[in-house]
């Protein structure tokens, strides 16, 4: 892995940055050959609000009555939330209630919704907000829960996004493959890193990265 960290920035918003570098990681799903820090856009606030504005402006004629948040994205999710609700604006969700709403994950890596959560999916319109789409599989997972607990989904978007669609959607993002080229995602079993000997340098998911 790369000890120094290259910074890249969005086109749309300089503010809305993330941070990279090469190597051989491990995902939920995949294995990829960068590792994207986004820790930045997701606990700075005046970045988590860049960043925010920068997919909301997707929704600003879209009814959303509730973002549930993948991969630690809270508080973006806050922040998308208060500028899709803003009544200066003169949008469809002015002065709206949107609810933020965190899933769980059971056991068998399902979806699931507490009890006193359910209210605030079924016949809501849901947006689904998550920090990295790589294959799209978490995504599935999560579309499927919000219709299981007859919620509609009106929305994906994601910080860094590898593929446009997900079930058809289109995928809203900040930064997208054409942002980082040599950014390849490969089947576990079929690695080419793996393939030539290359160390795994660390496993990845939507909190960070731990170091092997």
């Amino acid at each position: 892995m790369e000890e120094k960290l290259q910074i890249l920035r969005s086109e749309k918003n300089p503010k809305a940055r993330i941070k990279y570098a090469a190597g051989h990681f491990v995902t939920t799903n995949a294995h990829v050959n960068t590792y994207i820090d986004m820790s930045t856009v997701k606990c700075r606030h005046n970045n988590a609000r860049e960043t925010a504005k920068v997919l909301a402006v997707k929704y600003l004629n879209t009814p959303v009555s509730t973002i549930v948040c993948l991969g630690d994205t809270n508080v973006i999710a806050a922040f998308m939330a208060a500028e899709l609700s803003d009544m200066h604006h003169g949008y469809i969700n002015d002065g709206m209630n949107i609810s933020i709403v965190t899933p769980e994950f059971n056991q068998l890596g399902q979806i699931m919704f507490r009890d006193d959560k359910k209210r605030l999916i079924e016949g809501q319109q849901v947006l689904i907000l998550t920090a990295m789409l790589v294959t799209g599989a978490t995504i599935n997972k999560a579309i499927d829960a919000v219709l299981y607990y007859g919620g509609s989904v009106c929305g994906i978007s994601s910080i860094f996004s590898n593929v446009s669609k997900v079930a058809g959607l289109e995928v809203n993002t900040v930064f997208g493959a054409a942002d980082l080229p040599n950014y390849q995602v490969y089947k576990p079993h079929d690695c080419v890193l793996c393939q030539a000997g290359r160390k795994v340098d660390a496993l990845v998911n939507g909190f960070g990265y731990s170091k092997l």
